[in-house]
């Protein structure tokens, strides 16, 4: 029951905003009339129904203030893991005391009430409305939720956003727009790749990069990527004729004898049965590799001829290795011009040795191509060529600046031998995608697996592609 005074205090307030004077000659009336069981359980009734309605203001008033709050969250990507934990205390949502989300399914994202978190793959985009739903210490178990609406940002893949136009058929330089390919060579194994790159995708135009290999008769294997300069207007037919080119002319008789002379040098060096067998070697190399390269010139110097086509209109870089297998290891001659790197992997992965440079750097990031006659008559030619020998290798790679770029990043980390343990456990599956290419002869999904691992995403990294793997 409430005290005297406080009865005495409401009655009187309430005698007041009903301008109700009480005389002198009334107040013992007045006296015994808030003392009286009646006016004593009025007021107390007007007491609870002022709590309950203060009550239900300040209900509804944090309510009200709850679902005008501004609440951030993370923005989420289309197929990408995600997580974000809502934190109550942060948010000043200590009062709350059940809360649930309705429609996260929809987005492919569920909620764990007791983690307070939002986790999931988001299969859509958009601005998506999430539905938080809560009531308040205090409401009753047969009250409705109360609904504040979150908005939750679920940023689009990029690569839905990238067109994938065919090119045309029609076109006399038409080649393949993704080609990947899996082979015995010489004693090895060579898996191969070349990707149109996004750029061109989008726009339907063609795959500028190319490869050939072959195993030759006298026991060496060859390799070559070229990479079409992409504003040359026919550099998908230069990196075709560069790379066949090549092939072709170390199938021919004069360059198989040349190789069969190599054999000799390389086993009076073995010997040291001659003083000048080490400057033979290089002679020979110079000589060799010298002639071979500026055979493919030729070759694209007759073509643009016979083509009307200017010679740049052909610009395209070329590597190529040849390796073979002798008694005390493999013997690798290789030769590049471009941009494009080359590196064979000792058998336990403890070392790797470059067999080209490549144009950057000095050149302000600009690459250099078979296609400029420049290129022969530079006193850096003779340093193009390479000769390594190594006892046994686990992987020889050749690639174009579409997987260089975005797998090395800058020139420095082609020499880090770490580099490319990430880069093979980035093949075996350490990746955003979890794309997994298992280098096994007998895996009958090889091809399949390199070429959706080819297929990488990496921002702003939309060139052709194309890598070749000895192993």
């Amino acid at each position: 029951m409430p005290e005297i005074g406080n009865v005495k205090e409401q009655v009187t307030e309430l005698f007041r905003k009903h301008h109700v004077e009480v005389p002198q000659d009334r107040k013992d009336l007045f006296n015994a009339f808030i003392r009286d069981n009646n006016t004593v359980a009025a007021i107390q009734a007007i007491s609870e129904l002022e709590n309950l309605l203060m009550a239900n203001w300040k209900q509804q008033d944090r309510i009200a203030t709850i679902k005008g709050q501004s609440v951030r969250i993370t923005n989420a990507s289309v197929g990408k893991q995600y997580e974000a934990k809502l934190d109550f205390e942060q948010l000043g949502w200590t009062d709350l005391a059940q809360w649930k989300f309705e429609g996260l399914e929809e987005t492919g994202l569920t909620f764990e009430e007791e983690q307070k978190l939002i986790s999931g793959k988001p299969a859509l985009s958009g601005e998506v409305p999430l539905r938080f739903l809560f009531k308040l210490e205090g409401q009753a178990e047969d009250e409705p939720f109360n609904e504040k609406v979150i908005t939750l940002t679920i940023n689009p893949d990029p690569k839905s956003l990238w067109k994938n136009l065919v090119s045309d058929k029609d076109d006399p330089y038409w080649k393949e727009d993704d080609i990947t390919v899996f082979e015995p060579l010489g004693d090895k194994y060579i898996l191969a790749s070349s990707k149109r790159g996004r750029s061109h995708a989008n726009e339907g135009s063609f795959r500028e990069d190319d490869f050939a290999f072959k195993s030759l008769e006298n026991g060496w294997s060859i390799v070559a990527v070229s990479d079409g300069a992409g504003s040359a207007r026919f550099s998908r037919k230069g990196s075709d004729i560069a790379c066949r080119s090549i092939v072709q002319y170390f199938t021919e008789e004069d360059a198989v004898k040349s190789l069969q002379e190599f054999d000799q040098i390389l086993a009076q060096l073995k010997a040291k049965a001659a003083p000048d067998s080490p400057g033979k070697l290089n002679h020979f190399v110079y000589n060799t590799l010298g002639k071979a390269a500026l055979t493919v010139h030729k070759k694209l110097e007759d073509f643009a001829s016979k083509a009307r086509h200017s010679l740049k209109e052909l610009s395209c870089t070329l590597i190529f290795t040849l390796f073979k297998k002798y008694e005390s290891g493999y013997a690798f001659l290789s030769f590049g011009v471009g941009d494009c790197p080359i590196a064979v992997l000792n058998k336990d992965l403890s070392e790797v040795k470059l067999l080209n440079w490549i144009d950057v750097g000095e050149f302000g990031g600009g690459t250099r191509f078979i296609t400029m006659p420049e290129i022969f008559r530079n006193e850096k030619f003779a340093t193009r060529f390479s000769f390594k020998e190594i006892e046994d290798f686990s992987c020889l790679m050749l690639m174009s600046d579409g997987i260089y770029d975005p797998k090395f990043v800058v020139e420095a980390n082609l020499e880090d031998v770490t580099k490319w343990k990430e880069f093979l456990e980035d093949l075996n599956g350490r990746n955003d995608s979890g794309v997994k290419v298992e280098l096994d002869p007998g895996n009958k999904d090889i091809v399949q697996q390199f070429s959706a691992w080819m297929d990488f995403w990496s921002t702003g990294n939309h060139d052709d592609r194309t890598l070749a793997i000895v192993f």
